[in-house]
C-alpha cells in the first residue's frame, strides 16, 4: 500500500502495531525512550516491552512527534488513556488536514470521562476517529501467533480501507461501525480481569472465575448500551473476545494486577514494579461515576473499586458480591 504510517507509543502493543502495519505500509513509531529508538532502529527489536521478538526491517523509529506523524497518512495512538489527550496535543500542529486516526487504547479520560475517540474528535476536529480493539495480547502476536481485531469507525469506507493496513497473514481484522460499543467494551473488560485476577490469587478456583466472567460480560453490557453501544457488539471480539483473553491470559497487565491483590499484595507496591499501565485501575474509578449517571448497576466493578481505592480486602469483595441479592439472570447481581 501506499499510505505511510505513523504510530506514537512505543510499548509492547504500539510496538506489535507498529510491526504489522510496517508488513504492508512503510511505518514509523515514535517512542519517549531513546534507548527504544535505537533498540528499533540498530537491533530491530524493543527488548524493554517485546524481549525476543524480531521487529520487520520496515519499521523505523524517530525521535520526535514531528518527525513521525508529518508525512502520515493514518496515525495510530499507542498511548495510555491518561497521557492521550496530551499526546496528541504535542502532535497536532504537526498532523496533516483530515488525516485519519486510530486509537489502540482501552481506557477512559479521567475527569472527563470521555472516550478516545472523543478526545480526538474535540482535539482534531475533522480528522475520522476511530479504533482497532479486540482480544489482542501483544507478546502472543508479535511471536506470530494468530489473532483477529476489529477496527471500528463510523465511516465503513474508511475503515475498509484501514483493514488492508493493519490485517495480515495470521491477524484478521473485521470491520465495525458501533464506536462506541467497541471501545467501551475495551475499557470495561479491563476491570473484569481485574476481579477474575483477584480470584485466581485467592484460589477461589474455576468455578468462580466462569461466574465471574459471565456475570461481568453482562455487567460491562449494561452499562455499554446504557452509553450507545449495541448489543450485539458486546458479544462479539471486542466485548467477549477481548474479556476472555483479558481473564485468562497470565500477560494480561489487568489480570495480573488483580492475581497480586489476590495474594494480598498492596496496589502501590504492584503498579510499582510494572513496566506498563494497567488501564483498568484508573478506568474503574471512572467506571462508578458513570453506572451512577446512567442509573446501571455494576456490583463487581463495584467491589473492585473498593479494593482498589477503600482499603478493602480480596476476601471483602468476594463477601460483597455472596450477599448482594439473587434473581433472575437477566438482572444485576
Amino acid at each position: 500500500m501506499n499510505l505511510k504510517v505513523g504510530l506514537l507509543g512505543g510499548g509492547s502493543w504500539g510496538t506489535t502495531v507498529a510491526s504489522l502495519t510496517a508488513r504492508n505500509c512503510p511505518t514509523t513509531l515514535w517512542a519517549r525512550s531513546q534507548a527504544t529508538v535505537d533498540d528499533i532502529n540498530n537491533n530491530r527489536r524493543n527488548e524493554k516491552y517485546l524481549p525476543g521478538a524480531i521487529l520487520p526491517k520496515t519499521l523505523k523509529a524517530a525521535n520526535t512527534i514531528e518527525e513521525t506523524v508529518k508525512d502520515a497518512d493514518v496515525i495510530i495512538m499507542g498511548i495510555p488513556a491518561q497521557h492521550f489527550r496530551s499526546v496528541l496535543q504535542k502532535a497536532r500542529p504537526f498532523i496533516r488536514p483530515w488525516v485519519p486516526i486510530v486509537s489502540l487504547s482501552k481506557g477512559l479520560e479521567k475527569g472527563t470521562k470521555m472516550r478516545m475517540t472523543q478526545i480526538i474528535e474535540e482535539e482534531m476536529p475533522g480528522h475520522p476517529a476511530g479504533v482497532l480493539t479486540g482480544p489482542n495480547l501483544a507478546k502472543e502476536i508479535s511471536k506470530g501467533q494468530a489473532a483477529a481485531g476489529v477496527i471500528a469507525m463510523v465511516d465503513d469506507t474508511i475503515a475498509t480501507k484501514l483493514q488492508g493496513v493493519f490485517s495480515t497473514g495470521l491477524f484478521r481484522v473485521y470491520t465495525n461501525d458501533d464506536v462506541v460499543g467497541c471501545e467501551l467494551g475495551g475499557a470495561l473488560k479491563n476491570i473484569i480481569a481485574i476481579a477474575t485476577g483477584m480470584g485466581d490469587g485467592a484460589n477461589a478456583g474455576d468455578n468462580t472465575k466462569a461466574a465471574v466472567i459471565t456475570r461481568g460480560l453482562a455487567e460491562l453490557t449494561r452499562l455499554g448500551v446504557a452509553m450507545g453501544g449495541k448489543p450485539l457488539t458486546f458479544a462479539g471480539l471486542a466485548g467477549m473476545g477481548d474479556l476472555v483473553a483479558t481473564c485468562s491470559s497470565s500477560t494480561s497487565r489487568n489480570r495480573t494486577v488483580g492475581f497480586q491483590l489476590g495474594k494480598g499484595r498492596k496496589l502501590d507496591e504492584i503498579i510499582k514494579e510494572m513496566k506498563e499501565v494497567a488501564e483498568g485501575v484508573k478506568t474503574t474509578e471512572v467506571v462508578i461515576e458513570l453506572a451512577k449517571e446512567y442509573g446501571v448497576e455494576m456490583p463487581i466493578a463495584t467491589e473492585v473499586y473498593k479494593v482498589l481505592y477503600e482499603g478493602n480486602t480480596v476476601q471483602d469483595a468476594f463477601r460483597g458480591l455472596i450477599r448482594q441479592e439473587v434473581g433472575a439472570e437477566s438482572e444485576p447481581g
